[in-house]
C-alpha cells in the first residue's frame, strides 16, 4: 500500500510541476504579445499572481472546494506519503492558471496591486466555488444535473472549470478597464499594436503546449487511472488547433502559436472519453473559432483584450465543454457516459459564475481603488511606471 501511495505521490508531482511549468509559457506568450515597455510587467505579474494564489488557496481556496484544511489538519501532512499534500499542489497550479489567463487580456493598462488584490479574491472564492461543484459534488448539483439527464457534467481536465471561468472573468475584467491608450480612433479606426518578439510569443505558446501533456494526464490524480487515450487526444487536439488557424489566420504566426493552445483547452473537458479523430476535429474548431473571435472582438466589437484570452480559453473552454458531450459519445467513436444537456448546463452555469463574478470583484475594486494606470503611466510603460526598470537597464542608461 505505501508503495502504491509513494508511486502516486510522485505521478501528482510530476504533474504539478509540469503544470508549474506553464506558467513560464503564461509569461513568455505575454511578454513576447505586448509591447516592450510593458515586458517586465508581463513577468512579475505571473509570478506575483501565482505566489498570491498559492498562499490563498492553501489557506482558504482548497477548503472552500474541497472542506479539507491542510493547515490545521496534521494527520495529512505525512498520511499516504503526504498524498493530499501533493494533491493541493497540482490543483493550486491550476487555480493558479485562473489570473495567468486574465493577465493576458488586461495587459499594458492594468494597476498591478489592485490585480492582485483580484486574484486573491477570485482564488480564494470564486473559483474553488465552482471547482467544487464540479469536481467535488458541492451542494449535491452534479447529482441533481446526473438525475435529470442521465449523466453528471464532465470536465476531465478543466476546459470550463479552469479555462471557460477564466476566459469569462477576463471578458468582464477587460470591458471594466477600457482599452488601450490609441487602440481604437474616435474616427472608428483601429490601430495596430503589433506583437514585440515572435520568437518570445512562440517559446511561451511551446512552453505552455509541453506542460499542458501534465495538465491533462495527471489530472487522473492516480496512477492507476493514468490514461495514454488523454495523451494521445491532447496531442491531435493541439496539431488540429495548430493547422486550423494556420489556414484561417493566413499564415499569421500569432494565431498559429495561439491555435495550439485553443486545441489543448478545447480538448481537456472530454480528453479522457473522446476517440483521437474526434479530438482532431474538437481542435480544429477551436483554432478557427479562436482566430475568426478574435478579429471579432478586436475590430468589430472594439474589445481591447490583448492576447485574446476571452477567445482563447473562455469561448474555446466552453466550445470543449460541449463538444464532450457530442464526441464523447459512443456514436461518434467515444467511450460514452456523457450526456449532451449536461455539458450544456455545466458549461452555461460555469460561463455564469465567471461573468457575474467577473464584474463583481473587478467592479468593485475599481470603485474602491480604481484598477487602471494614469494615462501618463500607460504611455511611458508599466516597466518604468510601476517597477522602474526596462528590459535592458544598460541600454536604457545610454551604456
Amino acid at each position: 500500500m505505501e508503495s502504491n501511495s509513494g508511486a502516486d505521490v510522485l505521478f501528482l508531482l510530476i504533474g504539478a510541476v509540469m503544470v508549474l511549468a506553464m506558467h513560464a509559457g503564461f509569461a513568455f506568450l505575454e511578454v513576447g504579445t505586448v509591447r516592450k515597455k510593458n515586458q517586465v510587467n508581463a513577468l512579475m505579474k505571473i509570478l506575483a499572481d501565482f505566489s498570491v494564489s498559492t498562499v490563498v488557496y492553501f489557506f482558504v481556496g482548497y477548503i472552500v472546494a474541497y472542506g479539507t484544511s491542510l493547515a490545521t489538519d496534521h494527520e495529512l501532512l505525512t498520511k499516504a506519503n503526504g498524498y493530499e499534500l501533493v494533491r493541493f499542489f497540482f490543483l493550486m497550479t491550476f487555480a493558479a492558471a485562473v489570473p495567468a489567463i486574465i493577465s493576458g487580456g488586461i495587459a499594458e493598462r492594468a494597476r498591478f496591486f489592485p490585480q492582485l488584490v483580484a486574484t486573491a479574491v477570485l482564488v480564494g472564492l470564486v473559483y474553488p466555488f465552482y471547482e467544487g461543484i464540479v469536481w467535488n459534488g458541492n451542494f449535491g448539483i452534479q447529482q441533481l444535473i446526473g438525475s435529470s439527464f442521465g449523466e453528471e457534467f464532465h470536465d476531465f481536465a478543466g476546459s470550463i472549470v479552469v479555462h471557460s471561468v477564466g476566459g469569462w472573468i477576463a471578458l468582464a475584467a477587460v470591458m471594466q478597464l477600457g482599452p488601450r491608450l490609441g487602440r481604437y480612433g474616435r474616427d472608428g479606426r483601429v490601430h495596430a499594436i503589433p506583437p514585440s518578439s515572435i520568437p518570445f510569443l512562440a517559446l511561451g505558446s511551446w512552453t505552455l503546449a509541453i506542460g499542458w501533456f501534465g495538465f491533462n494526464v495527471m489530472s487522473a490524480q492516480k496512477l492507476a487511472d493514468v490514461s495514454g487515450l488523454v495523451a494521445v487526444n491532447s496531442l491531435m487536439a493541439m496539431v488540429g488547433g495548430v493547422l486550423s488557424a494556420l489556414f484561417v489566420g493566413r499564415n499569421d504566426p500569432g494565431f498559429m502559436h495561439n491555435g495550439a493552445l485553443a486545441g489543448l483547452v478545447a480538448v481537456c473537458a472530454g480528453s479522457d472519453i473522446m476517440h483521437p479523430g474526434g479530438s482532431l476535429i474538437v481542435g480544429a474548431v477551436a483554432g478557427g473559432l479562436f482566430v475568426f473571435t478574435f478579429n471579432l472582438c478586436q475590430h468589430r466589437w472594439k474589445i481591447d483584450d490583448v492576447l485574446g484570452v476571452w477567445p482563447l480559453h473562455g469561448l474555446c473552454g466552453a466550445w470543449g465543454g460541449i463538444a464532450a458531450g457530442i464526441f464523447g459519445s459512443t456514436a461518434l467513436g467515444g467511450q460514452g457516459g456523457v450526456s449532451f444537456w449536461a455539458q450544456m448546463i455545466g458549461t452555461v452555469g460555469g460561463i455564469a459564475v465567471a461573468l457575474i463574478s467577473g464584474y463583481i470583484v473587478y467592479g468593485t475594486i475599481k470603485k474602491i481603488v480604481g484598477i487602471r494606470l494614469t494615462q501618463e503611466q500607460e504611455f511611458m510603460g508599466a516597466d518604468l511606471a510601476i517597477h522602474k526598470i526596462g528590459t535592458s537597464p544598460e541600454e536604457d542608461m545610454g551604456h
